[in-house]
């Protein structure tokens, strides 16, 4: 199968994304009908050694670098120093409708909440509480990202990628800390994203 771009063809995943779509059906029974809370305590979520076993066993190539914890924008740019690519800002979200969104863009983009809703297809749009992200995605506010989808398990959660952000040979991510950024390439990550059954979209934002 192949990602499409708009009315453009981005990568081709091959098996890779026939595995992950056998996944995501699963995961949606999962989500129609949720795990209890014990049992998802029983289940645990994926750790940042969890997620490192996941790249190496899809094959995917990545580079991580130590720095001081970074909660904002303006704390990564300051503290990751001259790491190359592309960097990020995630919004994880809610729509009036309950639907979950993880829309993962330019550091520096400026989102408008109304013209968002409308370009993804979505209800009214408002930020997440942090009880739900770390309850759906296992990471705290400043620690949000694409890799957190590895504890998505329940497949609740849409996801929207940047078109311009992909468009980089190198996108950089928090692997589950903020105090660590990976680096991978934008193939890299569609195959990691696939692999947590997760079909994304890439979208002009």
């Amino acid at each position: 199968m192949t990602i499409f771009v708009e009315s453009r063809w981005i990568i081709r995943i091959g098996d890779h994304f026939a595995s992950a779509n056998l996944h995501r059906k699963t995961a949606i029974l999962w989500c129609l009908s949720p795990v209890s809370s014990d049992a998802r305590i029983g289940l645990g979520m994926y750790t940042e050694s969890d997620l490192f076993q996941r790249f190496d066993d899809l094959g995917v190539e990545t580079s991580t670098v130590d720095h001081a914890a970074v909660f904002t924008v303006e704390e990564a740019k300051a503290g990751r120093g001259d790491l190359t690519g592309a960097h990020s800002k995630n919004l994880f979200l809610k729509d009036k409708k309950q639907q979950l969104w993880l829309v993962v863009c330019l550091e520096d983009r400026q989102i408008d909440m109304k013209t968002l809703r409308h370009k993804i297809g979505a209800a009214a749009l408002s930020f997440a509480k942090p009880d739900l992200l770390q309850e759906v995605l296992g990471v705290t506010p400043g620690s949000v990202t694409p890799f957190s989808l590895i504890n998505d398990i329940e497949n609740c959660v849409r996801v929207i990628l940047d078109a311009e952000l992909m468009s980089d040979d190198f996108l950089n991510f928090h692997p589950l800390t903020n105090t660590r950024t990976t680096q991978i390439s934008p193939g890299g990550l569609l195959r990691f994203i696939l692999s947590c059954g997760h079909e994304p979209r890439v979208v002009n934002l």
